[in-house]
């Protein structure tokens, strides 16, 4: 019995070892391989998977162009081809201008609903810098391109050392002629230097062809006259921000452009202002000669006035005296990031590249045919041997002109007033000085400048 018991135990502890050697043996040679093995077994579908792309973030942005979602697509593009790490989705939507002013209010008021990126029109940019302001300030990205940017053109976004706003241009500007009429009269528009002499220009021109208009002026907008004001030293406020519509050099630029509506020289454009579709008709027709407007307004030929193709030249203004400068930079759209962004930082950065890098500048003229902020571009090969709808279209070389004038482009003043002397302008001084015959311009500048509130 006792031999039974000791055989028994011995055979049990035989097959406790053989037991423990099963289960050990796979233990120690994973071990021993765990540097060649991939800890996870490799399947078919994890041994083909590829590091997960970033997902773009999405940036809502608000404008009242369609012109300038087609630039900003274009540079999303680019940035997420720069910054394959960064992607973003821009989500465009465009308003009718006063609509997405309005809404934009509304959605700052209440705290809800606006976008993270918007364009915001100069003469209503002040509204937006009122009280407790829902822009982010955007010195980080400004101000480090102050030495190769027009100032002025960020300038008149800012309050208190803070800016808020970019501009896509410097909106010189300038005078556009229509050449074939201009030689139809026997007039060489190159050697029109003075206004006087642009007057006598306009009296030969209607002796010559009296079914023309060698000008046309707008009762419902200020770009035609502003100009005239600001190369006289004067403007449409003072320097500290107040309404300023009854100076003397307002009544000469007035009184200049009555003169000329009075003697048939001139029109007042068809939907009253050159931005109607009544006017693009006219002025494609070859019925009016010469207008004054920025440099912006050459997609306005390229777009809506086709058949004056390869007959419109641009030229620098003309001024009162010798000496005085040829241009202003006029109108603007600053590009903001609003307060409710959800990566203002991010957002900000595509800004930049946007509208303040060399790049940009380059696809604003590309795409838009705008005058860039960035000086250094002006002189570049790509921009001035450019070949695009706008160097096809027109007789002279936009950056010739331009830099022609770049030393002598003065800067308006911006102030919370300017929306509503803009207004008072547009809804009523200069239909009244333009199509009253009876009425005294200085009397009539004197009694708007009081009914202006702000």
């Amino acid at each position: 019995m006792k031999t039974k018991r000791v055989l028994s135990l011995l055979i049990s502890i035989v097959m406790f070892a053989v037991l423990l050697t099963a289960c050990g043996a796979p233990a120690q040679t994973e071990a021993s391989s765990s540097a060649d093995v991939p800890t996870q077994p490799a399947t078919e579908s994890s041994s083909n998977a590829q590091p997960s792309a970033a997902q773009p973030v999405d940036i809502e942005f608000w404008t009242f162009q369609d012109l300038h979602v087609e630039f900003y697509q274009k540079m999303a593009e680019k940035w997420n081809e720069e910054n394959p790490n960064e992607p973003i989705n821009l989500i465009p939507t465009v308003y009718p201008f006063d609509d997405m002013h309005n809404k934009l209010l509304i959605a700052f008021q209440s705290g809800v609903g606006a976008p993270d990126l918007v364009d915001i029109e100069l003469g209503k940019y002040a509204n937006f810098l009122k009280g407790d302001i829902q822009l982010v300030p955007l010195n980080d990205i400004v101000e480090p391109e102050l030495n190769n940017i027009v100032k002025a053109r960020v300038d008149i976004y800012s309050k208190d050392g803070n800016y808020y706003g970019i501009c896509f241009h410097v909106g010189a500007a300038v005078i556009y002629y229509n050449t074939e009429l201009c030689e139809k009269a026997g007039i060489d528009w190159k050697n029109i230097k003075t206004w006087d002499e642009y007057y006598e220009a306009g009296k030969k021109f209607k002796a010559a062809l009296p079914d023309k208009y060698w000008e046309s002026v707008e009762s419902g907008d200020v770009w035609h006259m502003w100009p005239l004001l600001s190369s006289q030293g004067g403007d449409m406020l003072t320097e500290d921000g107040k309404p300023d519509i009854s100076s003397a050099q307002m009544v000469k630029t007035l009184e200049f452009n009555r003169k000329l509506l009075d003697e048939g020289i001139a029109t007042v454009a068809p939907g009253n202002y050159h931005h109607s579709e009544e006017f693009y008709a006219l002025m494609n027709s070859g019925a009016v000669a010469s207008i004054v407007m920025p440099m912006w307004y050459m997609d306005r030929f390229t777009d809506h006035m086709p058949d004056l193709s390869q007959k419109i030249a641009i030229a620098p203004l003309p001024v009162w005296e010798a000496g005085q400068p040829r241009s202003v930079g006029m109108g603007g759209t600053g590009t903001s990031v609003t307060k409710q962004c959800k990566n203002p930082d991010l957002v900000k950065r595509f800004l930049a590249f946007a509208k303040l890098s060399k790049e940009g500048n380059i696809e604003i003229w590309n795409t838009l045919g705008f005058d860039p902020i960035r000086t250094e571009v002006w002189s570049l090969p790509e921009m001035v041997n450019s070949d695009n709808k706008f160097t096809e279209y027109f007789v002279t070389n936009p950056f010739d002109v331009l830099n022609s004038i770049k030393d002598e482009i003065l800067s308006v003043n911006v102030s919370e007033a300017l929306p509503a002397t803009l207004d008072a302008m547009k809804n009523s001084v200069l239909t009244r000085a333009y199509t009253d015959k009876n009425v005294d311009i200085p009397s009539m500048l004197a009694e708007e400048q009081e009914k202006i509130q702000y």
